[in-house]
């Protein structure tokens, strides 16, 4: 009795608390979020403690009136004893009591089964009766919302025959979701008025440590009460009972159930992470979760805020779900508990699907193909530059993630490979695009009986813009027009690597389009005459030579070798035609 007192003196001033109105006149304020402190920390936060019955309907298997009767008539409300009594406002002074059938033959079951809308976590159960109170009941939850039933507690004289209980029981941590049955011949008298008030947490090891017990967390939840009364109290007189009742007989004596209040203690589940309950659009009860959880009991992480599991919040420690690192360039992660234990269980989100052109775990480097650029910090959405190697100087196309350079081949340099170094010089070869030049010192080649005037009077034809006649054209054996490829030393002599481009005249079935070699002699090179660049295009007139050790062309002072100009294209074409009419004269 001093039990229940005492919860119900709880609840009354939890409810009073809430009715009391706001002063219009008194300036608003913002109540502080009891989900997070003055400075802005999150913390554990519970919704209030209320009576989860209060208004809400309850299923009873049995109601008297139906059909009506002497002492029961619905349509009478003097007379009516609807089960809405069981959970509507009562008062000491205004007792309203639901009342079942009358029975005048062996006990029957009659059922009470109350709906909560959401999981609760539930403190206690209380009845406060208007008949005797019931020689047995069982109060039982349910966890799926009805699906099925474990029973909380039994209420008996006869707790082995008629549960199979013991009626003295001892809990221990290994039994402490085992529902116990109680002797309650002790609680008989007044003849009306009784109670039955069950605590979930009565007598439970784990009490005191409620935030680290998940057996007892999972104990106390429950969607649905059920509260089963299986034998009445039957009196033949206030100073006896009835003869029989011992071997479960009940005589003819007419009886029945009569309850005035219902009550469930306790608080919307909301696993620490939600100081209230609302009606979402569907009218259905939803914690207004915080702490970046989601869900009817806050029971998972919002997305997005995977960097940690989820975990119920304790009075030591809220248990905020925390945003995964992804440096502002992706929308989705998940939760790698490898990971989490690796880091010695400060983070496990693993970014999904990064944008940017960044890559890895947070977002925080530059996939391949692609540079951090400095100047930027690592969140903005152009931190990451293209490479852009050069797709024939670079030996590949992801470059240096930190700097940008890219790998480049022999010979190549710059920060894309774009240009040859410095001692090279660009060839026509996509796999040596650039090639050493060879280091030659032509005067050491010539003697020294030998004078520069020699050198000049030798290079004269050389000099000056040359016109290219039809005489000159039809003493020679070829006219052609090649590209400088590359060149090497080969005794006194440079052979250059060439590719023929146009074949204006041809006296030499050596000579076709395509590679090609072109013979100078280093005392020629020396004087400049002619003047070679590697990579640059030049017009070659000049005679045939036969010659097993130096195969293809061979130029010397009787040979033309200009760098070509575009110009010349329509001369010799013109002068290709007039050959081909035998203009010619013969060599």
């Amino acid at each position: 009795m001093e039990v229940l007192q005492l919860l119900r003196l709880l609840l009354t001033t939890t409810m009073l608390g809430l009715s009391q109105t706001v002063n219009p006149f008194v300036a608003q304020q913002t109540p502080p979020d009891p989900c997070y402190d003055e400075n802005g920390a999150p913390r554990r936060c519970i919704p209030e403690f209320v009576n989860a019955a209060f208004g809400k309907e309850v299923q009873a298997s049995s109601t008297c009136g139906k059909p009506p009767t002497r002492h029961c008539d619905a349509s009478d409300p003097r007379r009516a004893h609807p089960p809405a009594y069981l959970t509507d406002l009562n008062t000491a002074s205004n007792m309203t009591c639901w009342r079942s059938e009358t029975f005048h033959h062996s006990p029957h079951n009659v059922t009470l089964t109350l709906s909560l809308g959401k999981k609760f976590e539930v403190v206690y159960v209380s009845l406060q009766f208007c008949s005797p109170r019931p020689e047995s009941t069982a109060i039982l939850k349910s966890m799926d919302y009805g699906k099925t039933w474990v029973p909380y507690q039994y209420y008996s004289s006869q707790c082995r025959k008629i549960y199979g209980k013991p009626s003295k029981a001892t809990v221990t941590k290994q039994n402490e979701q085992e529902a116990l049955c109680t002797d309650g011949l002790t609680d008989l008298y007044p003849l009306t008025g009784g109670l039955i008030a069950f605590s979930t947490l009565d007598g439970r090891p784990s009490a005191q440590d409620f935030d680290s017990s998940p057996v007892l967390q999972d104990w106390v939840t429950a969607t649905d009460i059920r509260v089963v009364f299986s034998r009445p109290h039957l009196f033949r007189e206030l100073g006896g009972r009835e003869g029989g009742e011992e071997e479960g007989g009940t005589g003819s004596t007419p009886y029945y159930y009569a309850v005035g209040e219902l009550q469930v203690g306790g608080r919307c589940k909301c696993n620490g992470h939600a100081a209230r309950c609302l009606r979402d659009k569907e009218q259905k009860l939803v914690c207004d979760c915080k702490h970046n959880t989601e869900g009817p009991e806050c029971d998972r992480c919002k997305p997005f805020h995977y960097d940690r599991p989820w975990q119920r919040a304790s009075a030591r420690e809220a248990n905020e779900c925390l945003a995964c690192n992804c440096n502002l360039h992706a929308r989705r992660c998940r939760f790698n508990m490898e990971l989490y234990k690796l880091s010695g269980r400060r983070s496990g989100g693993v970014c999904l699907n990064c944008r940017h052109n960044t890559a890895g775990r947070h977002c925080h480097y530059c996939r391949e193909g692609f540079y951090r650029d400095l100047s930027k910090a690592i969140t903005d959405r152009k931190a990451c530059k293209a490479c852009d190697c050069h797709p024939v100087g670079a030996a590949g196309k992801t470059c240096n993630q930190t700097t940008g350079q890219c790998p480049c081949k022999d010979g190549v340099t710059g920060l894309t490979c774009n240009r040859c170094a410095k001692g090279y010089q660009q060839s026509r070869s996509p796999v040596a695009p650039c090639i050493k030049i060879p280091a030659i010192n032509p005067t050491s080649l010539i003697t020294s009986t030998e004078a520069p005037a020699d050198c000049d009077s030798y290079c004269k034809p050389a000099k000056g813009n040359y016109k290219i006649n039809m005489k000159k054209y039809c003493k020679k054996d070829y006219v052609v027009q090649v590209n400088i490829l590359e060149m090497e030393t080969v005794a006194n002599w440079a052979k250059f690597t060439i590719n023929v481009l146009s074949v204006y005249k041809c006296r030499d079935e050596r000579v076709k389009r395509g590679d090609n070699f072109l013979w100078i002699h280093l005392k020629d090179l020396s004087c400049k005459c002619p003047k070679i660049q590697i990579s640059k295009k030049y017009l070659v007139m000049g005679m045939s030579e036969n010659s097993t050790d130096r195969p293809g062309l061979m130029a010397d002072k009787n040979s033309l070798v200009i760098q070509w100009r575009d110009a010349w294209t329509r001369r010799l074409r013109k002068l290709q035609r007039r050959e081909k009419k035998g203009k010619c004269l013969k060599p």
